[in-house]
């Protein structure tokens, strides 16, 4: 359903601390915005009452760990118990059946207001580490996925060589559910992924190296000229628990972050993910590199994964770029992951106020779109993407609420509910709620999940 045509917003956010009010949005036939004007209500243009925001960007996610939810947050056990359930899970996927999953995660994730979605992928062959006829055929399974569920996607390609570091610094073999991840070789994965096109203008490809236990030092270099070569955004787990930073102490005699920096893999394009035990010594790294970080604020406190030193990353005088992601997707809320992130610091820290309401939702549409490579999205300026979010102020959550401060309002109590209508690339995904091309996604995911489980 195209959205062509002129939309008048009640209030938008047009990227500063408060909304606007009356704008005027223009749309035109090549899915961009042609015009951002304020003034009042012309005849002919559809009213969007609330607050409507740029996309939002999902930057970190894995798709198929949706299985999971409700399924392993209670009881004990740490961030390695609950991976053997995760490999148990992904050891059961087959192209067809990831594509269905996928496809309704991604649309859950369109109901939220999620208009980009940056696939964090490992997940490449077959069962024992069979490759499929088509060695991408996992990978053009979520890039149709997100096709159908009509968001766009990065699907960030992992490395993932070695099953861990051992006590003694050594790098040890994948086994069971790993050997679907590997590709055997740093060379041997890129090129799988320079053989890999994507179908569809909605989907780019992107690099990633699982994490510095994952992918040994001397593969890291090769992983870093690939993603500079094509110019492709470099997504790394860095630093989620300290277990990981106490064996590549052990291993490199140094953090995870500077095993990164010498080789060669921080740079402007580079995203570190978590991000959660860093040093003074990493964080002045990552802030010299230019480098972002994505925090995932619901995984890193359900798996107990501690609080990020987020305030330090956003100090002057240079500030670290801040995106959001959902991960194991324990909640599919954007808004959530928002405020979390500054409350999260205010427990840390025991002040209020480190990141306001305009920042946070720069970390969720702008700079989680330009993480992901899409430089042309997340805000609501001629030229860029139309992409809306159009977000009821009317119902329980923010009744009351003064509309002036709507940002306020939205970031701190407004939930994926309060979604009212979702645009991609000019083309309405959500209406009144539900999801144009796929009215019923609850049944989906109950069928896909039953299906794997």
């Amino acid at each position: 359903m195209t959205g062509e045509g002129r939309y008048w917003c009640e209030w938008a956010w047009l990227g500063g601390a408060a909304p606007e009010p009356g704008v005027l949005l223009t749309v035109d036939a090549a899915g961009r915005l042609a015009s951002v004007v304020s003034g009042s209500a012309p005849d002919g243009a559809e009213r969007l009452p609330g607050l409507t925001l740029p996309g939002l960007a999902n930057a970190h996610s894995h798709a198929f760990h949706r299985a999971l939810r409700g399924r392993t947050h209670a009881g004990g056990g740490s961030f390695w118990t609950w991976r053997e359930v995760m490999y148990r899970a992904a050891d059961r996927l087959d192209p067809d059946s990831y594509h269905r999953l996928a496809r309704a995660a991604y649309a859950e994730m369109a109901l939220a207001g999620v208009t980009c979605v940056g696939e964090f992928h490992y997940l490449h062959h077959g069962p024992e580490g069979q490759r499929y006829a088509d060695p991408n055929a996992m990978g053009q399974a979520l890039v149709a996925a997100a096709a159908d569920a009509g968001v766009r996607i990065t699907l960030l390609d992992v490395c993932y060589l070695s099953g861990g570091l051992g006590e003694d610094g050594s790098q040890l073999p994948l086994t069971g559910p790993q050997l679907r991840f590997g590709d055997g070789t740093a060379d041997a994965w890129a090129a799988r992924v320079s053989e890999f096109a994507p179908r569809g203008r909605h989907a780019r490809v992107g690099a990633a190296a699982h994490s510095v236990r994952a992918v040994p030092v001397g593969d890291l270099p090769s992983v870093a000229r690939f993603a500079d070569a094509g110019e492709l955004p470099l997504h790394v787990h860095v630093s989620e628990q300290p277990a990981e930073n106490a064996a590549c102490l052990a291993a490199h005699g140094t953090t995870p972050v500077r095993v990164l920096a010498e080789a060669g893999a921080l740079t402007e394009r580079t995203t570190l993910v978590h991000a959660t035990h860093l040093t003074d010594a990493d964080v002045d790294t990552v802030r010299a590199h230019g480098s972002a970080v994505c925090l995932c604020p619901t995984t890193e406190r359900d798996l107990a994964d501690g609080l990020p030193r987020t305030g330090d990353l956003v100090a002057a005088p240079r500030r670290v770029p801040i995106s959001l992601g959902t991960d194991q997707h324990a909640q599919l809320d954007l808004f959530e992951e928002a405020r979390a992130v500054e409350l999260h610091e205010r427990l840390r820290t025991h002040r209020r106020g480190t990141l306001g309401s305009g920042e946070l939702l720069r970390a969720a549409t702008a700079d989680g779109h330009a993480g992901l490579g899409w430089h042309d999205a997340g805000t609501l300026t001629p030229g860029a993407r139309a992409d809306l979010v159009n977000v009821s102020l009317d119902g329980v959550r923010l009744a009351g609420a003064d509309p002036a401060r709507a940002t306020d309002a939205v970031v701190f109590a407004a939930t994926a509910a309060d979604v009212r209508h979702v645009m991609v690339d000019g083309r309405w995904t959500v209406r009144e709620g539900v999801h144009v091309r796929l009215p019923n996604i609850a049944r989906e995911l109950d069928a896909a999940i039953k299906e794997l489980l």
